[in-house]
């Protein structure tokens, strides 16, 4: 449940040649601000995503999901499925957002964390190995950090890998990614879950495991 003391409002974010719309929940006395990378084929209305993002702001983090793809580029991802995996634009899509944030009224004096789902994981940590001074945290679900590359090596943000115990491939690429990665990591498996965490209180525990990060790493 969202507290009732939290601002929303629909917001549209410039990035380069796009305009990328979201929406922004802003609790009062927030200690900090989540933006979402959502993964392939995904968006900012994500019931998993909103989920957890409702779990942030009760724990008074205030939440960005936004669409790194515009409804144009959605058009031509449902032909190509290539933009979706183009880790680089969405990083950038990122990194826009960031700034925007940074010169918010409601969200400029707080310290931003990345929240990726599955691509949008390998895209977030892109963002935060390209300009560590703006990224306070980073938590993957079901994510592929792997996507990321060489970009691991140059991460500084606390990075908890959250991971289903039955996405055993996604689990054998969360474990490589985090042997390369020189920043605090973490790594949290949820026994029983899939790739999805669609199994009763999977999810739950996926948002507990985040709120808890967040706020040990963001509240200034």
């Amino acid at each position: 449940m969202k507290r009732s003391t939290s601002h929303e409002m629909l917001v549209q974010v410039p990035a380069g040649d796009a305009t990328l719309e979201g929406e922004l929940v802003v609790p009062e006395q927030a200690t900090g601000v989540v933006l979402f990378a959502h993964g392939s084929g995904s968006s900012r209305h994500s019931s998993r995503n909103t989920f957890v993002a409702g779990a942030l702001q009760v724990g008074g983090l205030a939440t960005l999901l936004i669409d790194l793809l515009t409804r144009e580029d959605e058009a031509i991802d449902q032909h190509t499925a290539h933009l979706r995996f183009d880790i680089q634009l969405l990083a950038d899509r990122l990194l826009a957002a960031t700034h925007w944030l940074g010169e918010e009224p409601s969200t400029r004096s707080l310290e931003v964390g990345y929240f990726g789902a599955s691509t949008g994981a390998g895209a977030a940590l892109v963002a935060a190995a390209a300009e560590p001074e703006c990224v306070g945290a980073v938590v993957s679900r079901g994510g592929r950090p792997d996507l990321a590359d060489k970009a691991l090596l140059l991460v500084r943000a606390p990075t908890l890998l959250i991971v289903g115990g039955r996405d055993l491939q996604v689990l054998e690429l969360n474990h490589a990614a985090m042997a390369r990665m020189q920043a605090e990591t973490r790594l949290e498996i949820v026994p029983g879950a899939s790739h999805l965490f669609e199994e009763p209180g999977a999810l739950e525990v996926v948002a507990q495991l985040a709120r808890d990060w967040f706020l040990g790493h963001l509240a200034r």
